[in-house]
């Protein structure tokens, strides 16, 4: 059978997140660039090879200051990943 393949449509999809930070507020925020797709077998969703990818120098907060230390190496290490 045929492979069959899907793509994520980055313009009608979105990433988000949401974190409790010290157990009084939450932190919401999403990565601007990102990409994924799924291959299977015909439409045998138990064969589905996933791939994924999120550009972590693309996440925002909303607080530059939060999304610079997120980027560095005691979170993502965004310029070595």
């Amino acid at each position: 059978m045929a492979n069959t393949k899907w793509a994520l449509d980055a313009s009608h999809s979105e990433l988000q997140f949401k974190i409790r930070h010290m157990m009084v507020s939450n932190v919401t925020g999403y990565f601007k660039k990102f990409d994924g797709s799924v291959e299977t077998d015909g439409h045998d969703m138990t064969t589905a090879k996933v791939r994924f990818t999120a550009d972590v120098h693309s996440i925002t907060t909303n607080n530059e200051q939060r999304d610079a230390h997120l980027r560095n190496p005691d979170f993502f290490d965004a310029d070595n990943h």
